[in-house]
């Protein structure tokens, strides 16, 4: 593997994936054209650009394996205006990556979100793993967000007792109540 563009990216994001989901994932490599060793070389490829010295940081790290974006617009949260980059994936043709990033192009947040015109359907009418995300579980009436002190990960807990677990903003498992 020479470097990494959007598919090689993909494998990436399986990485983390495949600890909650490999079934889906060893689909989603078939999908892809890939094999495991081919998402192991991806992820290595990944994180030495992340801890190259002299490598692109931050945004400018996603702008060099990813291209430009197709959709920026910009978020204020207090008087601070975040940059929102968001990319299409092949894998996931509903979804896009979303980098949120500070003024300096420091990644602040990172996952992925729903496509404008997205056919998936609302979350109330049930929760679909690997189609809903985030914004999708935790707009549903008393819905909680949970954050489990890992980063890709994250938890949506709803009023019933039902925990909705993520890697990277999709859904991964659905908890019932005990």
């Amino acid at each position: 593997m020479r470097g990494l563009a959007r598919r090689e990216f993909c494998l990436v994001l399986l990485r983390r994936m495949a600890d909650t989901r490999p079934d889906l994932v060893a689909d989603a490599l078939t999908r892809l054209g890939a094999d495991r060793a081919e998402a192991r070389a991806a992820h290595r490829r990944w994180q030495s650009l992340r801890h190259a010295p002299r490598g692109p940081r931050g945004l400018s790290l996603h702008t060099a394996v990813l291209g430009p974006p197709a959709r920026r617009d910009e978020a204020r949260t207090g008087d601070l205006t975040l940059a929102v980059h968001r990319w299409p994936l092949p894998l996931w043709p509903h979804l896009l990556w979303e980098v949120l990033a500070d003024p300096g192009g420091s990644v602040l947040a990172e996952q992925l979100v729903r496509a404008p015109g997205s056919p998936v359907p609302p979350a109330s009418a049930g929760l679909l793993v690997w189609e809903h995300v985030v914004a999708d579980v935790a707009a549903l009436p008393g819905a909680a967000g949970v954050d489990p002190g890992v980063p890709p990960r994250w938890e949506v807990r709803l009023p019933d007792g039902t925990r909705a677990a993520f890697v990277w903003g999709l859904l991964q498992q659905v908890h019932a109540p005990a």
